[in-house]
């Protein structure tokens, strides 16, 4: 689980060149032979100036106070994909800072898992995929037997000691956003846009051949709302996208099925 916070914090910390603020000065007039045409110019320059979101704000200033906008909700959803080192992998996860959350996370080739974490308890459904991935080298007979008892069937497990704390790495919203605490910036501002139908401002980071795109909310709240991360070595981008700040994440334990793991090992 670590390598899906690893690539997720990697899209937000910044590590680009100084940022460079270009300002609006009104033209002397000395071309123009009305000053009713300059005094116009102005003025559209000026409303130009009121509707660029962040205007007095630098690149790093915007960044900043979108991490600390968006470590500070009380929860939020992770959707994307990344092209990860031993392969593509996905993540959909909603989760806030009780320690509560809902989604999936999968790799190319090595299946995916469902998950509710609820506190200490832990409810997962592998697919088989996952399975062999897991127990590869492990006897056939023995992978076969797992697959047979656990694939595409809840679980229920009881999250203990370091299990706990690896638990805690992608279901806590504190502990996945702890990589956005003191990050250095020197972000570029970019073009307006908007993040599915919400207004934002693009903030653009290169570190060598790699590139990241970061996308702020430039109305209420300044979230970050999504960021794509170009590696330049022939990959598709990883690309998060985040939304449902501070909305209640509904981690309903399964009804029916659910094979206990904590009473099979006792």
């Amino acid at each position: 689980m670590h390598t899906h916070r690893t690539a997720f914090a990697a899209l937000c910390l910044v590590t680009a060149a100084t940022v460079t603020l270009t300002a609006c000065g009104d033209g002397d007039g000395s071309g123009d032979k009305s000053g009713k045409s300059g005094t116009k110019a102005g003025a559209k320059a000026s409303a130009a100036a009121k509707k660029e979101p962040f205007a007095d704000l630098s690149g790093p200033q915007i960044v900043d106070r979108a991490l600390k906008a968006t470590s500070g909700a009380s929860s939020l959803r992770v959707k994307g994909s990344m092209a990860g080192d031993d392969g593509p992998g996905s993540i959909d996860l909603a989760l806030d800072t009780k320690g509560q959350c809902v989604g999936s996370i999968g790799a190319e080739g090595e299946g995916s898992i469902d998950l509710i974490g609820k506190g200490d308890t832990v409810y997962m459904r592998y697919d088989a995929a996952f399975l062999r991935s897991e127990m590869k080298g492990e006897p056939k007979a023995e992978v076969d037997g797992a697959i047979e008892m656990m694939a595409d069937r809840w679980t229920k497990s009881t999250a203990k000691g370091s299990e706990k704390k690896e638990f805690a790495e992608f279901c806590d919203a504190k502990t996945l956003l702890a990589d956005f605490e003191d990050t250095g910036s020197a972000a570029r501002k970019g073009k307006a846009t908007t993040v599915d139908g919400v207004p934002a401002l693009t903030l653009h980071e290169t570190d060598g051949t790699e590139r990241s795109t970061l996308y702020v909310a430039a109305e209420g709240e300044p979230y970050l709302l999504k960021a794509v991360h170009e590696s330049g070595k022939g990959k598709k981008p990883d690309t998060i996208v985040l939304t449902d700040f501070d909305k209640p994440v509904r981690a309903t334990p399964p009804k029916g099925d659910v094979l206990d793991l904590d009473e099979l090992q006792n």
